[in-house]
């Protein structure tokens, strides 16, 4: 019984200091997860934007670096990015970025299964290249990456190492 009292104690004084999230408002909710958040979000610009200023900020409330936490924002922006390229304007998303251990995971569901991420014949530093570098960054900064199918289509994981 004392072990249970004990961890009951732990998990409130845990979520007491979690970090302040944005009220929900319609195209955006978020919700506290174990050690981060997850963000339903219908992709605009107003989404994308508390959605990366989260990512910047929550995972240094739970330990992380803020240049790790600088990482996942731009991997964020990225995959945001992508999905809705993929998927077009106002499409249904759930960003999950949260703190395990010894690193930050980041991952975007979106409903388009069927469209993998490709990478871009052009080498990254070529001055002929309009686009598709953001893929060669990708495994540069969370190598290992993997591209899942998920109940709402496919979900992008990545892991990024803390520094």
């Amino acid at each position: 019984m004392d072990d249970m009292l004990r961890r009951a104690r732990l998990e409130d004084q845990r979520r007491s200091q979690r970090p302040a999230l944005p009220a929900c408002v319609p195209g955006l909710y978020v919700q506290h997860r174990d050690r981060g958040f997850v963000a339903h979000i219908t992709a605009s610009e107003a989404a994308f934007s508390t959605v990366r200023a989260l990512t910047a900020s929550v995972p240094t409330a739970y330990g992380a670096s803020q240049a790790t936490a600088d990482t996942a924002e731009w991997l964020v922006s990225e995959l945001l990015g992508n999905a809705m390229r993929a998927c077009g304007d106002h499409v249904p998303l759930v960003v999950e970025v949260y703190v395990t251990g010894r690193s930050v995971q980041v991952n975007v569901h979106d409903p388009a299964a069927d469209v993998l991420p490709r990478r871009s014949a052009v080498a990254m530093d070529s001055a002929n290249a309009e686009s598709g570098r953001g893929l060669g960054l990708l495994d540069m900064l969370a190598p290992g990456w993997d591209v899942v199918s998920s109940p709402v289509g496919k979900q992008i994981r990545c892991r990024i190492n803390a520094r």
